[in-house]
């Protein structure tokens, strides 16, 4: 397979990137500044320097031709302020998912955030967040030529992955590290069955692989 992954210097898609390189897909990550490149090629991806506040959906889908799977990663990040959580993880998203139509790729993942909600109230920074979170979320769920998969984690940590997660509509609020986000995306995107699904990503008991296929019906 070919996977782009929006946000490719991330703390989740590196992760990813080592992962699905390592069992021998094709991956490519989109960053925005070239002195990232040299992390995603330790991590076994093509780096790909483009812009998602900046650039047009044409120019996105270029990027995409070809693929197999689109993983959207990006963020604005914990230092930013509200017009970047409408740039990035809104807009940037919505770009992302149109660029994909645009370039007929059909699987779509999204790494959205628990609580994500285009009603969510407040006016502090990470109010605006979780709106610009759900707003996307709900608008790439619109979208009727995507084979999506919205998966919201709890709270991130950078403790080393367990394997053992909790998967489901709703989890209820928990941790989870990066690691095992980063792994249950790898089993995600090489299961369609779980098209359409919005999953909640905590610690748990399950290994991966078996919290991905009950998830998916199998």
């Amino acid at each position: 397979m070919r996977i782009v992954i929006a946000g490719g210097h991330g703390q989740i898609a590196l992760r990813l990137e080592r992962l699905l390189s390592a069992r021998g897909e094709e991956v490519a990550g989109i960053i925005r500044k070239s002195e990232q490149g040299n992390a995603l090629r330790t991590a076994g991806a093509e780096p790909v320097l483009l812009d998602l506040e900046a650039a047009s959906v044409e120019e996105v889908a270029a990027h995409l031709q070809g693929a197999d799977a689109a993983i959207f990663a990006a963020g604005a990040g914990p230092g930013s302020g509200t017009a970047r959580k409408e740039t990035v993880d809104k807009g940037a998203a919505m770009l992302f998912a149109d660029a994909a139509v645009r370039a007929r790729v059909r699987r779509f993942l999204v790494v959205s955030s628990m609580g994500a909600d285009p009603a969510h109230p407040g006016d502090d920074v990470f109010d605006a967040y979780l709106r610009a979170k759900g707003e996307a979320d709900a608008y790439v769920t619109r979208q009727k030529a995507l084979d999506w998969t919205i998966l919201r984690p709890g709270s991130l940590t950078n403790d080393a992955g367990t394997g053992q997660v909790r998967l489901e509509a709703h989890t209820g609020r928990g941790m989870i590290p990066r690691d095992d986000v980063a792994a249950v995306l790898a089993e995600l995107v090489d299961t369609p069955a779980t098209t359409g699904l919005t999953l909640e990503l905590v610690s748990g008991s399950q290994p991966v692989s078996v919290a991905v296929k009950s998830v998916a019906g199998n």
